[in-house]
């Protein structure tokens, strides 16, 4: 990543009480990462900060569109977001990233860049499967396809337990009674 000072929040000069700062983040903001997950977008992030002695309280509200490459058609198409995040930054004795939403900083940091965790929050904000609009309301065209993946799970004591155990070998059925 490229350093860009224009995303770094002096947090040294800050008084403790509520900061408010907004950003655009558009095609050179996405350039700014060696990726090629979100090509462009336009999006406005608020960020809300609140400082206190001993912590930061970072609270990210961006809204606004990216631009995406549909999984089926590989046709371009604007992806709305609206992604609401929080990020802590306590004071410690080094520098430390202790959770996703949790980083310790020591007390002599003078600014806190945040351009990574805006790309962050963003990226975990697309959905996994790309579709362009005109697929997305689309029903499916055979619902027996093997394709389509369907995940079940059995409780003990199911009644179907006792159906599975008629074709299986007794000698097995004796060791399950092991258990």
């Amino acid at each position: 990543m490229k350093k860009d000072a224009q995303y770094d929040l002096a947090i040294a000069k800050l008084a403790d009480k509520t900061h408010h700062f907004a950003f655009e983040l558009d095609r050179a903001f996405f350039e700014q990462f060696e990726q090629q997950l979100i090509p462009d977008g336009k999006l406005h992030a608020d960020v809300t900060l609140h400082k206190t002695d001993r912590l930061l309280t970072l609270d990210f509200d961006i809204t606004g569109t990216v631009r995406l490459v549909c999984d089926r058609s590989l046709d371009e198409y604007d992806q709305p977001l609206d992604v609401h995040e929080q990020l802590l930054v306590r004071y410690g004795d080094r520098e430390i990233e202790l959770d996703d939403n949790v980083l310790q900083i020591t007390q002599d940091t003078q600014t806190l860049p945040i351009a990574q965790h805006l790309f962050d929050y963003i990226g975990l904000a697309l959905p996994m499967k790309k579709l362009h609009p005109r697929f997305q309301n689309e029903p499916d065209e055979n619902p027996d396809s093997e394709t389509k993946l369907i995940f079940t799970t059995r409780q003990e004591g199911d009644a179907d337990d006792d159906d599975d155990n008629d074709g299986i070998d007794p000698r097995w059925n004796a060791l399950r009674n092991l258990n």
